[in-house]
């Protein structure tokens, strides 16, 4: 299981401006009330996912901490993977960009990661993605968004088999089947994510780690599509070098030919040899961000995670993170403040290429707080060079949110015919990143709400 309710919270909220709580109950529905039916849902031309930029060094510790070990912590035996063609199947309806969007993963898996794998009816394929309601998946594991199993090709063999060591993950010596499941009543995007996320961990890494900038092996979600430096890792652990039953050992000394061979690029890096991340933070961040704690018990957590990574010195994406969720945690209570730890962790962000997509979310907070402030040309400059950044990594979500508020930004400065045309090309993408068109018609009420011309929250 890797999308927890946690990432759920991250890949959807993070892309909304201003915490519920700060929307005003009634909001002024003059810009939205006169639209047009909603477009049909679009697709991105393709992905744009740039070569990975990273030191072999880092990337062999990397590929034996993502393989060797479980989210848990669990130590894992021996190194496991399909040694077979792989065939995935698709079952039930999630929408009519499911399977468009599974075939799209699995080319991409086939073309950028060399892997022997592509789509199929047969009831024996190695990987079964079923698609079901949230429902059943929360019967099942309640914190989970999606999530998925070995040695089993359905949600009831799994049933029957889930106390058993049939579907553990620590007794497997080899890869054979595995089953996908994924909500099919949430948006597309969601089900998109689920799809990359699950479907690469079926195939490799078992672990996720904070650490990783650029990865959807992170906890944080940030980055929801597959990237580069993921490509490379499925790459490598699918080397002909590499086999089912290796130990941590062996795997350790054939990865320096591997990676010469699949990312020379990677041989003159320095390694940045960043420090593994305590649990007490990570326990600070899923408290704050996760379920299930009240309000007082968020901010204190998420101010908790600021301090270690104070303590600590972290001057990479974590830190950043960390101002992150506390700017997320501040924003009903205190706007100014939250926007001060949004500025602190956007000049992190801002250290390294690797973080863009996180200055991009980032930059979404910002501008909201500055539209509510009457700030219009300062919230365009902050959102204009982060569209492309959305676009590139195919999050809808946060790609039409910073449309949006492009739109309102524009109406600010009288533009408003330039503002209604970016509204309404922002919809289709809305569509895919929030789903229902009620959900649509609700983020823009909220962004709506913003603009202190409309009612908003700068309004004195």
């Amino acid at each position: 299981m890797r999308r927890l309710i946690l990432c759920v919270a991250m890949a959807l909220t993070a892309c909304t401006p201003t915490a519920p709580d700060l929307v005003p109950e009634i909001a002024s529905r003059a810009a939205v009330e006169d639209l047009p039916p909603l477009p049909p849902v679009p697709s991105f031309a393709g992905p744009r996912v740039g070569a990975p930029d990273v030191s072999n060094a880092d990337l062999a510790r990397d590929v034996l901490d993502l393989t060797f070990s479980l989210e848990s912590g669990r130590r894992l035996d021996v190194f496991t993977r399909f040694d077979t063609p792989i065939r995935v199947r698709a079952v039930g309806r999630a929408g009519p960009t499911f399977a468009r969007d599974l075939g799209r993963v699995v080319d991409r898996l086939r073309r950028e990661a060399g892997l022997d794998i592509r789509m199929s009816r047969d009831a024996g394929a190695e990987i079964t993605v079923q698609a079901v309601p949230r429902a059943e998946i929360r019967s099942h594991l309640p914190q989970a968004a999606c999530f998925v199993v070995p040695n089993v090709s359905s949600l009831a063999e799994y049933a029957n088999a889930r106390r058993t060591s049939q579907v553990s993950w620590s007794k497997l010596t080899a890869r054979h089947r595995a089953a996908v499941f994924v909500p099919s009543d949430t948006s597309p995007q969601e089900v998109r994510d689920c799809l990359h996320e699950e479907l690469a961990q079926a195939l490799g890494p078992l672990n996720d780690l904070y650490r990783l900038p650029d990865s959807v092996f992170n906890d944080d979600n940030v980055h929801t599509v597959l990237t580069g430096y993921d490509m490379l890792v499925l790459r490598v652990l699918y080397d002909s070098d590499l086999r089912s039953g290796m130990t941590r050992a062996q795997v350790a000394e054939r990865l320096p030919a591997i990676l010469a061979r699949v990312n020379p690029a990677g041989e003159g890096r320095p390694a940045t040899a960043l420090r593994p991340t305590p649990r007490s933070w990570v326990e600070a961040v899923q408290t704050a961000l996760g379920p299930g704690a009240g309000n007082d018990a968020r901010l204190a957590a998420a101010r908790r995670g600021v301090q270690i990574a104070e303590s600590l010195d972290w001057q990479d994406h974590r830190r950043g993170f960390s101002h992150y969720a506390l700017g997320r945690i501040l924003q009903g209570r205190d706007p100014d403040a939250a926007q001060a730890q949004f500025l602190a962790a956007d000049r992190i962000f801002a250290s390294s290429p690797r973080t863009r997509l996180h200055r991009a979310y980032v930059a979404a907070q910002i501008a909201a707080h500055d539209i509510a402030r009457g700030r219009p040309e300062d919230a365009l400059a902050r959102i204009e060079p982060n569209l492309d950044i959305a676009a590139r990594h195919e999050n809808a979500a946060l790609l039409s949110t910073l449309m949006l508020l492009r739109a309102e930004a524009l109406d600010l400065t009288g533009r408003t015919d330039a503002g209604r045309a970016v509204r309404l090309d922002s919809l289709g993408w809305a569509r895919y990143g929030f789903g229902a068109d009620w959900a649509v018609r609700a983020k823009l009420r909220e962004i709506t709400a913003l603009n202190p011309l409309k009612g908003g929250l700068g309004r004195s």
